[in-house]
């Protein structure tokens, strides 16, 4: 069985639960993703399944985009709405200009220093289990590209937006990065990836489906490399 699988990640499991249960559910040997999506997000897990894990180099290097909520008023150490609060302040001096001149500013590309609750590792070890222990480590910028930052709706403190984006961007830290901007702190309040490099959430199917259909329903569903 060859092929990619495109997979609605409920919110709680982890991008590996779900590669772990298609392989479990079906004994297939051979399966990865082309792309981590956070426990707490949901949307489009793209799973690689036998010969299509050699496009997994590929296929991750692909820009993605996602729906976003980020939250005013409330900074954390994860830069989302699971990790602990470091500082909350008073937004109602910002206005719907502010935040959207901010999100202009960031735009284009730039350079972006890694959350320390993310996988990269650090003299082996990954870097969310040191920042789980309280350390941190000094974490070298990487570029990336923000090919579209849309404001869908501004309900103050709360703001929807469309975010468009190079490998290896953490939206989590765009929100931490743009709280610090305005003043005040965000955190990501809410995610949902709707597309990675040419394949669309809209075609995807979601893991009740996986745990009710047979081995051959299920090659019915892959895309043939």
């Amino acid at each position: 069985m060859d092929g990619i699988l495109l997979i609605d990640k409920p919110a709680g499991m982890t991008s590996h639960d779900v590669v772990d249960l298609i392989r479990r559910r079906f004994d297939i040997k051979k399966a990865g993703h082309a792309g981590t999506l956070d426990p707490a997000a949901t949307g489009l897990l793209v799973v690689l399944i036998g010969k299509a894990t050699k496009l997994s180099l590929k296929l991750t290097n692909s820009d993605k985009e996602y729906e976003a909520v980020m939250t005013l008023g409330r900074k954390t150490d994860s830069g989302d709405a699971e990790g602990k609060i470091l500082s909350e302040n008073d937004c109602r001096g910002i206005t719907e200009e502010k935040v959207r001149d901010a999100f202009r500013s960031f735009e284009g590309e730039r350079e972006q220093i890694p959350p320390m609750f993310s996988a990269i590792r650090h003299k082996g070890t990954r870097l969310y289990k040191l920042a789980r222990k309280g350390k941190e480590v000094p974490r070298q910028p990487r570029k990336i590209r923000i090919e579209k930052l849309e404001i869908n709706k501004i309900a103050l403190p709360v703001i929807h937006f469309i975010v468009r984006c190079s490998k290896g961007t953490y939206i989590r830290k765009l929100c931490d990065d743009l709280g610090d901007m305005l003043g005040c702190g965000a955190h990501l309040s809410g995610l949902r990836r709707v597309s990675s490099g040419e394949f669309s959430l809209k075609d995807s199917v979601d893991t009740a489906i996986i745990k009710s259909i047979s081995k051959r329903e299920l090659e019915g569903l892959l895309i043939k490399i």
